[in-house]
């Protein structure tokens, strides 16, 4: 195919939207996977990062313990300042995502007043390749519920649009493997392909990659989404807008928040971070992220980054690299999408472990942002200010540090009640939080940012989201918090000790 072509033709043997290769892994050599010295060195690679985080608890507060009251009252007075940063910033990035959402709003009525006619003519607009990813063992008993609904379902013309079904599968899986075929032949714009060799979703997309396609834009999803039927159009409208644009991130949201308690409460974090963080910070700090799923990118720059699968959050690297390299990438709230969120502790556990690690490798990798200039800038006028380089520290630094001074903080009360254990709740309370008179300003302060904060995320809550969840949320957010800081040293520790099994999250 000439580069630049707008069909959809792929020079492959026989059928064209279908790809198939012989994905047995090769023979084992060395010592068995049972072998008892694999056993044991497996349960030290597992078990060492616990060790190392629990021992990080007692240390620090054993330390505290045996620490003066001057000791005492200079770390108290830092953590409850940096605490105060961090709720500043969060509270500001809120304030600036208002704007966003009101523009949001805004081209929603409009559209709406207008009959749902968009501003560009379907024959303008610009040829989109949207990637459903699966692991199929994993998500096995979604992925054709999932590619129903997206052929079905989204709203663009289909000769414009391809829905392509991505997956990877150590074992042949049937008759779901047939039937997955079988879609070609009922729709004309499904193409699946199966991927040779994979064993991650870095695998299953960079192969796609190398797919001549003629696709101007390239749309990632992970198979437990459910993308709005205008999602897609929206995000090309975007483009279409500005030539400038190179990536569009939606809005992802927690539809099963019904399900369990943990659901809720990931519900209303997703709201938080997707419509009120990121397109905050984007607009504080002057740059956006893609953030692995309901992503739309310009296809000449995806293929050209591609995805390191070498590390654990390829999407996080990818987009670092992107702004790297001076893209332009706006959080769109109208481009929404509706994923899972995994309804029992062991798997979010697993799941926001990964993140963490992964973002601790991302973080370590790109924090140079902060100093270099960037290369081969994508944009001529796109250097990087001093706030956007301050934006970069605030995310991979400050960030990575938090769940230390969180932690800290944490294991400073817990020496607090055992040293002078509270007899009553106002003694407790007065020994977490007042143990100092400057430590009241800030915590009112803070307190004050974080209601803030939970107030604008009230305002622009999902469907799936109650005011009663969000009030929970509230209350447990401080030990959410804490957390989030464990499992964030946890990323840390397997970092360490170079922790590298990829455990995909639970999918039913």
């Amino acid at each position: 195919m000439a580069a630049g072509s707008k069909d959809f033709t792929i020079t492959i043997e026989e059928d064209p939207h279908y790809i198939q290769h012989d994905t047995s892994p090769p023979a084992k050599k060395g010592w068995l996977p049972d072998d008892a010295l694999e056993r044991a060195s497996n349960f030290i690679t597992d078990w060492t990062p616990f060790g190392l985080v629990a021992s990080y608890y007692v240390f620090s507060t054993s330390l505290y313990i045996f620490c003066s009251d001057g000791l005492i009252a200079i770390f108290w007075f830092i953590y409850m300042t940096t605490n105060f940063y961090i709720a500043g910033a969060t509270v500001l990035e809120a304030f600036m995502s208002i704007t966003p959402c009101r523009e949001a709003r805004k081209i929603v009525t409009q559209a709406e007043e207008k009959g749902w006619n968009f501003p560009t003519p379907d024959d303008q607009l610009l040829i989109l390749d949207l990637l459903i990813v699966a692991y199929l063992p994993n998500e096995k008993d979604i992925i054709m519920d999932r590619a129903l609904y997206a052929l079905e379902q989204i709203d663009y013309p289909r000769d414009k649009i391809r829905i392509n079904i991505l997956y990877n599968t150590p074992k042949p899986i049937e008759p779901l493997e047939t039937e997955l075929r079988q879609l070609t032949e009922r729709f004309s714009h499904a193409r699946v392909i199966k991927v040779p060799g994979s064993t991650s979703k870095a695998d299953n997309l960079n192969y796609f990659f190398t797919l001549d396609t003629g696709s101007d834009l390239i749309a990632i999803y992970d198979c437990d989404h459910y993308p709005h039927p205008n999602g897609p159009r929206w995000a090309v409208e975007r483009f279409m807008a500005d030539t400038e644009i190179d990536i569009v991130q939606g809005r992802c949201i927690v539809f099963n928040s019904q399900d369990t308690f943990l659901t809720s409460m990931i519900a209303v974090e997703f709201d938080k971070i997707y419509a009120v963080s990121h397109p905050g910070r984007a607009t504080m700090w002057g740059f956006g992220l893609f953030c692995g799923s309901n992503g739309y990118w310009r296809t000449s720059l995806l293929r050209e980054l591609k995805m390191d699968g070498d590390m654990l959050t390829e999407d996080i690297d990818s987009a670092l690299r992107a702004v790297s390299r001076g893209s332009k990438t706006v959080h769109d709230l109208n481009v929404t999408s509706y994923e899972l969120a995994p309804t029992t502790f062991p798997a979010f556990w697993k799941q926001r472990l990964r993140w963490a690690q992964g973002w601790a490798q991302a973080s370590a990798r790109h924090l140079k942002m902060v100093y270099n200039k960037p290369q081969e800038p994508l944009h001529s006028d796109h250097g990087r200010s001093f706030t956007t380089r301050f934006g970069i520290l605030s995310l991979l630094l400050i960030r990575e540090m938090s769940y230390y001074l969180v932690t800290q903080y944490t294991c400073l009360v817990l020496s607090f009640v055992i040293v002078k254990f509270p007899t009553s709740g106002s003694a407790l309370w007065k020994l977490v939080y007042f143990q100092y008179p400057v430590s009241q300003w800030l915590f009112i302060i803070s307190i004050i940012c974080l209601f803030a904060t939970l107030w604008i995320t009230n305002r622009v809550k999902s469907e799936f989201v109650s005011r009663r969840m969000i009030i929970q949320f509230s209350i447990l957010y401080p030990a959410y918090l804490v957390l989030a800081a464990t499992i964030g040293l946890y990323g840390h520790a397997r970092q360490i000790v170079r922790y590298s099994s990829w455990n995909p999250t639970a999918r039913k």
